[in-house]
């Protein structure tokens, strides 16, 4: 079974390997279903989607009200005005045929302009914080791409108490020093305040090469089960850290599968060597510069 930690201070026990529903972005219901059938046979509690997604929400929506006890469930919006995240998450709450989202984020909010607008009265954390007090959303996160994206959490962490934050980490990540820097001067201050540090891209291969896209994903994932092992486990070797899963329904199942095997002992952290040697092999590279 894949472990559950407590998701920052919300008193929540999530898995630690979150389902990422972008992958629910273009697929239909019937596919969908059978994804979500998926996460109860592996126990997935934690479902974390966003407005842009596609029809993500409208195909989560069939299963929330059903299985509403069994999943924290959290969203996202791009909207920066207050106006604007208010009718983004009157929307989310309709689509995904819930009166309570349990956690409700900014989402790609790494833009001065759209920083400074979220941020300024009128902007979005005003709606934010009005949906938590009437009892819309239980808790607020921020989340990024990109390499800036841990220096504007920790200066929206300045600006509010958010729950949770996600941004990017995987090893060919980790070789960039200057954002490796970032990162774990953020995780420390999510460990000191308790926040909720979510991870995305654990199976990113590199971007698509011109000309070849057979994904789903708009990054090429890794695919092979021997090497998503590795770097699920590069991930999850970190107590701290919330995997969220690969974009994309037919690579999901070994990302769980992955998971599964580590929490379960059955694998094991790899070491420097075999993540050079697979970084090597697979020409991974940074999807973020």
């Amino acid at each position: 079974m894949i472990d559950r930690a407590h998701f920052g201070n919300t008193g929540h026990n999530s898995s630690r390997t979150l389902f990422g529903a972008a992958s629910f972005a273009t697929v239909g219901q019937a596919e969908a279903d059978s994804i979500m059938e998926l996460l109860l046979e592996f126990k997935i509690n934690h479902i974390d989607t966003a407005a842009s997604y596609g029809e993500a929400e409208k195909r989560l929506g069939p299963w929330i009200a059903p299985h509403r006890d069994k999943f924290f469930l959290a969203t996202k919006t791009e909207e920066r005005s207050y106006e604007g995240a208010m009718k983004s998450i009157e929307n989310s709450r309709r689509l995904l045929d819930t009166d309570v989202i349990d956690l409700l984020q900014m989402h790609v909010l790494v833009d001065e302009k759209g920083w400074q607008t979220a941020m300024s009265p009128g902007g979005a954390l005003e709606a934010f914080i009005e949906a938590k007090e009437k009892g819309w959303v239980r808790f607020l996160g921020v989340t990024g791409h990109g390499v800036q994206a841990a220096d504007f959490h920790m200066r929206s962490l300045e600006q509010y108490p958010f729950d949770s934050v996600l941004l990017p980490w995987n090893y060919p990540m980790s070789l960039n020093e200057q954002y490796k820097a970032s990162f774990e001067k953020l995780a420390e201050i999510c460990r000191e305040k308790k926040i909720a540090l979510q991870t995305i891209k654990s199976s990113c291969r590199r971007p698509w090469p011109e000309g070849i896209k057979t994904r789903d994903t708009w990054y090429q994932p890794i695919e092979e089960q021997e090497d998503i092992n590795k770097a699920v486990a590069y991930i999850l070797s970190n107590p701290q850290f919330f995997l969220n899963t690969v974009g994309d329904i037919h690579v999901l199942p070994r990302v769980l599968k992955a998971a599964d095997d580590f929490c379960s002992g059955k694998l094991k952290t790899p070491n420097l060597p075999e993540m050079q040697e697979m970084s090597k092999r697979l020409d991974m590279t940074p999807l973020f510069h």
